[in-house]
């Protein structure tokens, strides 16, 4: 297959933007079905600790 088609063909090749949720906990945006990175809740639950806290003083 020549190069323009090759290329022609592959222009169809789209990525699509990763859906974002708000976690009802601290409302920061995260993908859904995952732990919320700023306070490690999911469904309500505490499970990890957050990777980066916004909430710690000190």
């Amino acid at each position: 297959m020549s190069r323009s088609n090759t290329r022609a063909r592959r222009s169809q090749w789209k990525t699509t933007a990763t859906a974002l949720a708000t976690c009802p906990q601290c409302k920061a945006q995260t993908r859904p079905h995952t732990a919320c990175p700023s306070c490690g809740t999911y469904n309500n639950r505490r499970y990890v600790e957050a990777i980066r806290s916004e909430h710690e003083v000190g």
